[in-house]
């Protein structure tokens, strides 16, 4: 099994994800394993090393994020 902490996202793959709501760029959070959407306030997992760009499977950010 993979260690998640230690997964790094593809930078060439991170240059061409946006938002799918806010079609915005996405900034990758490598300690929550997270492409998150400052536009949309919405963090997008990433399982297996797979950024999951569906909007109901993100999570609100909070008012400290």
């Amino acid at each position: 099994m993979t260690d998640q902490s230690t997964t790094d996202l593809d930078p060439r793959l991170l240059e061409v994800l946006v938002c799918p709501h806010a079609r915005t760029p996405l900034r990758y959070d490598r300690a929550k394993q997270e492409l998150v959407s400052a536009a949309a306030r919405l963090a997008y997992p990433i399982r297996d090393g797979v950024p999951v760009l569906i909007v109901e499977e993100a999570r609100e950010l909070g008012p400290e994020e």
